[in-house]
């Protein structure tokens, strides 16, 4: 055991040795590509915010972006609202380099606990840890999220940490829901489950430590910005993202058949959220976070009217779940479980050489991440239902 861990140790340190090499010879490389990457906008915006200016301010953010050689024809403008601005205060202490290398090192912490606690949730088995890691790890979206230096992955470690301690820790997990709350809009069923579960299981504590950390980070923005609010609606009415192609379903369904009428890419939300109050309402005398939470949240990535490949990346908990449900069981996988493990496998990995072929995450041509996602996660809840009803019917059978 004590060898294991020494082995363990070791190997750690060899590989955070190799990495640091790597950088350090690589550092113009990557000093060049890191104004390519989305985690310039976050930079910026706590550069801004240290300095007492406005981290949604178009010409300010434009000419620290230059100054780093930044040079894409559009900015890069942080869009999340003034309580999510805390998480971007770090790197305004360093450069865009440093800044960027800061981000990452927070992003795949956050991917390795996540993965590590979601294993202790769904994947317990040791037969199935293969599968499991390369599952979680070959996930389109957590790829695109670390290429992209997106916010996706610090969202999950929220949202995780909340499932797993949730029972044991109710104060601290309601606090670091202010992770995920960064992009309110991304799971809408999520956060109107947690006002339904919250009242009527009377989950007070939970509600209290996300109310007492919502109130510290707002404070926080309003002293380096006191018009954060202010800026923010000056933002989203001058951004114009109801001109904007956004790669969702709800996105493609207006291109393709309402494209004058931005109001109509909420109708999916808005028949989403009559499901939803009904699925909380049948289940809340059983809910579970690690089971009807997944559920409610795949529905929200597939009807949101405003998102990006990297943002779901929040559904790694769903996809691993599902994983598990089609591999875990005892029985021999039938043909037809493998002919759509085949198909899912392959439309992962096309997904992965859109990525790694650098097609930009505005084009079109990744609208069917959702649908994807949502098939694989309901298609493993019928594998898990249909295990039990075999292993109700051997038993029957013995009886």
């Amino acid at each position: 055991m004590k060898h294991n861990r020494w082995f363990k140790f070791l190997l750690g340190t060899a590989l955070t040795f190799v990495v640091a090499y790597v950088v350090a010879i690589h550092a113009d490389k990557i000093r060049a590509n890191v104004s390519e990457r989305d985690s310039v906008q976050y930079w910026a915006a706590g550069k801004l915010l240290i300095h007492r200016q406005n981290p949604y301010d178009v010409k300010s953010t434009i000419e620290l972006e230059w100054e780093q050689g930044y040079t894409q024809d559009r900015p890069v403008l942080v869009r999340t609202p003034p309580w999510s601005l805390f998480l971007f205060l770090p790197l305004g202490l360093a450069n865009a380099f440093w800044g960027w290398l800061l981000w990452m090192a927070m992003s795949v912490a956050s991917l390795v606990v996540a993965m590590r606690l979601c294993r202790q949730m769904y994947g317990k088995e040791d037969d199935t840890r293969s599968v499991f890691l390369m599952v979680g790890y070959l996930f389109a979206p957590v790829l695109a999220c670390l290429e992209a230096g997106q916010i996706g992955l610090v969202l999950l470690i929220g949202i995780v940490m909340f499932m797993f301690y949730e029972a044991k820790r109710p104060y601290l997990v309601g606090a670091g829901l202010i992770l995920p709350f960064a992009k309110p809009h991304l799971l809408v069923f999520f956060w109107l489950a947690f006002l339904i579960w919250t009242v009527a299981r009377k989950k007070f504590a939970i509600a209290g430590g996300f109310i007492a950390a919502l109130m510290v980070v707002t404070i926080l923005a309003l002293i380096f910005d006191p018009s954060a609010f202010q800026h923010y609606r000056e933002m989203l009415r001058t951004a114009a993202i109801e001109g904007e192609f956004i790669p969702t379903v709800s996105g493609a369904l207006r291109l393709i058949f309402f494209r004058p009428y931005f109001r109509v890419q909420f109708v999916p939300l808005l028949l989403g959220f009559v499901w939803c109050v009904w699925f909380c309402v049948k289940n809340m005398a059983n809910w579970s976070w690690r089971d009807h939470g997944l559920t409610v949240m795949v529905v929200s990535i597939l009807t949101t009217p405003y998102g990006w490949l990297t943002d779901e990346v929040v559904l790694l908990p769903a996809i691993l779940f599902a994983s598990m449900c089609i591999f875990g069981g005892k029985q021999k996988l039938r043909a037809t479980t493998r002919t759509a493990l085949v198909v899912f496998g392959l439309l992962n990995w096309l997904m992965l050489l859109l990525i790694a072929s650098h097609i930009p995450l505005q084009s079109g041509i990744y609208f069917w991440s959702s649908l994807l996602w949502a098939a694989w996660y309901f298609y493993g809840r019928h594998r898990l239902s249909a295990n039990y009803k075999a292993q109700s019917t051997q038993v029957a059978a013995v009886s």
